[in-house]
């Protein structure tokens, strides 16, 4: 599974208690060779780690039934048999309970680690999607529209929630009409407008149900029509003028949609940069890793903007972030405190969790404020 299918409902379900303990396995992965080398080796020493971990559970002081333990090593054996190394991306993640698993590739690192819980370990996920930014595309022709989830230069068609969607009949190759550009007669058609308001109504219902940014591609007759019988794409992040799209594929899709995806980032970041300069005139802005965890945990932060690859490992000392050196993660500590290897992550989550709006940036723009800053709500 690849972040555009985390939705609220899902996310929901992988944080909601289990009645028994569950696996959270992540690992950073790599894309290419010779790099991906040692993947299928580190995998496989998680998976045996989890299994010596899953045979050392107890259940109220008492050791977890043979049934328990059996099913969730069953589970995480599928999972880890089910990943295909040779398409990753930057990080994995296996989520298995005694009878389902998930498998998760991120566009964005993560630690190496197995968390045996009651809940899911959901915050690599979130802080991968959002700085993902997943969109939808909707690709219009007379006779045919597409729905298609992005994230980042991926791009696939999405099949459900009336989609591919179709006339109830179709009489000519509106395709080959678009091509040849006869198409004035087909886009004055009763019948398209019906079909039209269709898709705009399947399309508000997606709209609703997963937010994101829309970028609409068709020709300009049909991007017209579908915003005179409708309202689901008025307010479209993009909308690029071409033909011959609706099928695909995901690779020329992108293609087309590249430069609206980077007017649209360029768009955001400004915004952004534009509410920090006002909170600092207000003196409701924070910046630095420790005073903006604290703001978040506060629940003041109303906009968080953070460089894209930042990263930053910790100790909490006191109520504060310390920061830990290389080679001083496996270091004891005295104070009994953990490493937090993804405290960034951390943050994007409970900044999201209380209704922040989380916006990444490109490497260096928060150079000044230790790369990362925010808006606070007072």
């Amino acid at each position: 599974m690849e972040t555009n299918a985390l939705t609220p409902a899902l996310l929901q379900s992988l944080r909601k208690k289990q009645p028994h303990p569950v696996v959270s396995v992540s690992m950073p992965t790599h894309r290419r060779e010779p790099d991906n080398a040692q993947d299928a080796v580190r995998l496989r020493n998680l998976v045996t780690e989890a299994g010596h971990r899953i045979d050392a559970l107890t259940e109220a002081g008492e050791p977890l039934s043979r049934e328990v333990r059996s099913g969730l090593r069953a589970q995480l054996d599928r999972a880890h048999a089910e990943v295909d190394l040779r398409y990753s991306l930057d990080g994995l993640v296996i989520f298995a309970s005694t009878d389902d698993y998930q498998t998760w590739v991120l566009p964005r690192e993560v630690p190496e680690r197995v968390v045996i819980s009651d809940s899911y370990l959901t915050r690599n996920l979130v802080a991968a999607r959002a700085r993902a930014t997943p969109y939808w595309v909707l690709v219009l022709a007379a006779g045919r529209a597409t729905l298609w989830h992005g994230s980042q230069e991926t791009v696939r068609e999405h099949t459900g929630s009336g989609f591919p969607a179709a006339p109830d009949e179709l009489q000519t190759d509106v395709e080959r009409e678009e091509r040849i550009g006869d198409v004035a007669s087909t886009f004055q058609d009763e019948e398209t407008r019906r079909f039209f308001r269709e898709v705009d109504s399947a399309l508000g219902a997606v709209l609703a149900a997963a937010p994101r940014p829309l970028y609409v591609v068709g020709l300009a007759p049909a991007l017209s029509l579908l915003e005179e019988v409708g309202t689901a794409t008025r307010h479209a992040a993009g909308k690029i003028q071409t033909g011959g799209l609706v099928n695909g594929p995901g690779p020329e899709l992108y293609r087309e949609l590249e430069p609206s995806l980077r007017e649209s980032r360029a768009r955001t970041a400004a915004r952004a940069a534009e509410r920090l300069d006002a909170a600092r005139g207000r003196r409701t802005f924070a910046a630095g890793l420790d005073e903006v965890w604290e703001s978040v945990r506060e629940g003041r932060v109303a906009l968080l903007a953070v460089e894209e690859n930042f990263r930053r490992t910790v100790r909490v000392k006191e109520g504060h972030l310390v920061p830990v050196g290389p080679g001083e993660e496996e270091a004891p500590d005295p104070g009994g405190e953990t490493v937090r290897e993804d405290i960034v992550d951390e943050l994007v989550e409970l900044a999201l969790d209380t209704g922040a709006e989380v916006v990444f940036v490109a490497d260096d723009t928060l150079a000044d404020h230790d790369r990362v800053a925010a808006e606070l709500r007072y």
